[in-house]
C-alpha cells in the first residue's frame, strides 16, 4: 500500500462522494479538489494528522454538501425524472451486501429525496459507520443534532426504500427470465415476471426521448417492452453488473442506448430504472472501484 493517504483511500473518498452526489462525474470533481484541499496542506502539518482517513473523508464531505446544494438547485430544471449515474462495478461490491445496497440506483434514487445535510449524515452512519463526533466536524453541527438528523433520515430512507432485499442469485434468476421473455415478445412471460404494480422510470434528461413521467402497471410496461422487441431494429440485451446488482445493457441497431437496473421483490420486478442520457454513460465501459 503507498504511503501517500490520499492515494490509500482514493476509492473510499469517491464511493463517499458518490453516494453524496449519485453523479459519477461530480464525484470525480470532488475527489480532485480534495486532493488539491490534501496537497496544500505543509508537510509538517500533514504529518500531524493523527487520523488521514477521518481527515479526508472530513474533507470530501464538506466540499461533497457544497455541491449537492448546488445540484439540488440544478435538478429542479432537470427535463424529465432523474436518475443517479450508473457505474460498472465489480464482483467485490456485490459481496458486501451494504455496500451494493447502498450503492444501488434504487437507494441512490432514495438519498435524493433526502436534504443534503440528512443525505451527508445517512450516508457517512449508515453506510460507512463513522462516529457521530465525526460526522458533527464534518457536517458543522453538533453531535446531539447529529444524533437527530440521523434518526430522521433512518426513518426517512426505511419508509421509501425496497421492503426485501433478496440475494445476487436470486435477483439474477429474476432478470434472466425478464430478459428471456422480452427477447421472445412474449407477453404472458412478462406478465408473470413482473409485479403488478411494477414502475418503470427512465432517464433520458431531454437529450433522448424518455418517458416525461413513471410508467406503472404490468400490463403498461409489458406492452411497451413487446413493442420494443417486435420494432423495426436490432435489439440487444445484454447483462453486466451495474452499482452492485445486475444489470442490462440494450443496443438498438449496434448503438449503446440504455443501461438499466431492477428491484426484485417476492420473485418479481416491482422496480426499473433505465438511464438513457448518454451524459450519464460515460463509467459503464470500465469498472469503478468503489470500498468502504
Amino acid at each position: 500500500m503507498t504511503d501517500d493517504p490520499f492515494v490509500a483511500h482514493r476509492s473510499l473518498l469517491f464511493t463517499v462522494a458518490y453516494e453524496m452526489l449519485g453523479s459519477a462525474a461530480d464525484a470525480e470533481d470532488v475527489v480532485q479538489e480534495t486532493w488539491l484541499r490534501w496537497d496544500g496542506v505543509d508537510v509538517d502539518a500533514r504529518a500531524e494528522v493523527r487520523d488521514p482517513r477521518a481527515y479526508l473523508v472530513r474533507i470530501v464531505t464538506r466540499l461533497a454538501l457544497n455541491r449537492l446544494r448546488t445540484l439540488a438547485r440544478r435538478r429542479e430544471d432537470y427535463v424529465g425524472e432523474w436518475l443517479p449515474e450508473p457505474l460498472l462495478t465489480s464482483p467485490d461490491v456485490a459481496d458486501d451486501v451494504a455496500l451494493a445496497d447502498s450503492v444501488s440506483i434504487a437507494m441512490l434514487t432514495v438519498l435524493e429525496t433526502l436534504g443534503p445535510t440528512e443525505r451527508a449524515v445517512f450516508v457517512l452512519r449508515e453506510v460507512f459507520d463513522v462516529p457521530f463526533d465525526e460526522i458533527a466536524h464534518a457536517v458543522g453541527k453538533s453531535p446531539a443534532a447529529v444524533r437527530q438528523v440521523a434518526h430522521r433520515a433512518r426513518e426517512h430512507v426505511a419508509a421509501r426504500r425496497p421492503r426485501q432485499q433478496v440475494s445476487r442469485a436470486e435477483q439474477d434468476a429474476v432478470v434472466a427470465r425478464f430478459l428471456d421473455a422480452v427477447r421472445g415478445g412474449d407477453v404472458t412471460a412478462l406478465l408473470d415476471v413482473l409485479a403488478p404494480d411494477v414502475v418503470v422510470v427512465a432517464d433520458g434528461g431531454g437529450v433522448v426521448l424518455a418517458s416525461p413521467r413513471p410508467v406503472r402497471g404490468a400490463a403498461r410496461v409489458a406492452q411497451f417492452l413487446s413493442l420494443l422487441a417486435a420494432g423495426p431494429g436490432e435489439v440487444e440485451l445484454t447483462t453486466l453488473p451495474l452499482n452492485g446488482g445486475a444489470g442490462v445493457r440494450i443496443h438498438l441497431d449496434g448503438e449503446q442506448d440504455t443501461f438499466a437496473t431492477f428491484v426484485v421483490e417476492d420473485g418479481r420486478i416491482t422496480r426499473i430504472h433505465a438511464v438513457r442520457n448518454p451524459h450519464k454513460l460515460g463509467r459503464v465501459d470500465a469498472e469503478t472501484l468503489l470500498t468502504r
